[in-house]
């Protein structure tokens, strides 16, 4: 099962470590004890939309640019998991049948690989930021190679 205060709480550690800074200097910032901040990015406690927005806030990026990473990370995840189904004819679920290359793997398959691939070097590199709010550019969005 793919718990989603895990992602988040991944989300918010690199955004922390990315800027070197430790979970005490977060978490005086944004005014959460230090302990409840570590559950939170272990996955062990599901913060509040307030408490998400504090955390953000200290950590000087926008909440809307965490939930869109965890939620691209939580597509993936999913796609890899969940079997794809079609209607059949007369209305019900069947697992679909996908097309196969000649290495064996489905499309659904090397689509997955690749959105992987691309979030895991998006999550080791810095953001290129716009310069007059620190948000990505539209050019910097993550791009699938198909």
């Amino acid at each position: 099962m793919i718990l989603l205060r895990r992602l988040i709480g991944d989300a918010l550690r690199r955004h922390r470590l990315r800027q070197e800074r430790t979970l005490r200097d977060v978490s005086a910032e944004a005014r959460v004890s230090l302990g409840y901040l570590s559950e939170i990015e272990r996955g062990q406690k599901e913060a509040s939309s307030e408490l998400l927005a504090a955390i953000c806030d200290a950590l000087g990026v926008h909440l809307s640019d965490v939930l869109r990473e965890v939620s691209d990370e939580l597509r993936v995840l999913e796609a890899a998991q969940m079997p794809s189904y079609e209607p059949d004819a007369d209305g019900r679920r069947r697992e679909r049948v996908t097309r196969r290359g000649g290495d064996g793997a489905s499309v659904d398959d090397r689509l997955t690989a690749a959105l992987t691939e691309t979030l895991v070097a998006a999550a080791n590199t810095d953001a290129v930021t716009h310069p007059d709010d620190d948000r990505p550019s539209p050019s910097d969005r993550l791009t699938v190679p198909v």
